[in-house]
């Protein structure tokens, strides 16, 4: 079964892609003088961006710098609005903690239920694994690295999606 993709911004081997328009860039709060330009140290890293774009496409795929630059000012941007209405509400609440309940909250109250239903998964599973290496700490003095898979907790999601679209 042969499947197509077709990703702005990223190039199949063998294949040139039109070079991109220059589009405005996302704004962030911190205001340095260039009008529409993001302070790139308030971006998450391209590398960890690359990593995460690339593993979910074809081995084969290229992804342009302009594709990872465009995902890594939303990816910027969406962890600063999710994190803005947690910030609110703990500011409401008088506390000065964000944690992850304030996530799942915020995304719940920004419409992002899907993403507050893996969040809330993800979440209870590291708890649970949080006390379990404790007590493995507390009894036998192991390391007790355990690890939780986010991209399963994300399948679950686009297993729902998918069937919603069926």
């Amino acid at each position: 079964m042969s499947e197509d993709f077709n990703f702005t911004g990223v190039a199949q081997v063998g294949q040139t892609q039109p070079q991109p328009q220059n589009l405005p860039r996302a704004s962030t709060s911190r205001d340095d003088g260039n009008s529409g330009a993001v302070g790139h140290d308030n971006l998450l890293p391209i590398a960890n961006v690359g990593r995460i774009m690339k593993d979910v496409l074809p081995p084969q795929a290229k992804i342009s710098k302009r594709a990872k630059e465009t995902i890594q000012e939303c990816a910027t941007e969406f962890v600063g609005f999710v994190t803005g209405e947690a910030s609110e509400r703990c500011r409401r609440e008088r506390r000065k903690t964000i944690n992850g309940d304030d996530i799942c909250h915020a995304m719940r109250s920004l419409g992002l239920d899907h993403y507050a239903d893996a969040m809330r998964r993800y979440l209870q599973r590291y708890r649970e694994s949080e006390e379990l290496a404790a007590a493995l700490n507390n009894g036998s003095g192991g390391s007790g690295g355990i690890q939780i898979d986010v991209r399963a907790e994300l399948s679950i999601f686009r297993g729902n999606e998918q069937q919603d679209i069926n």
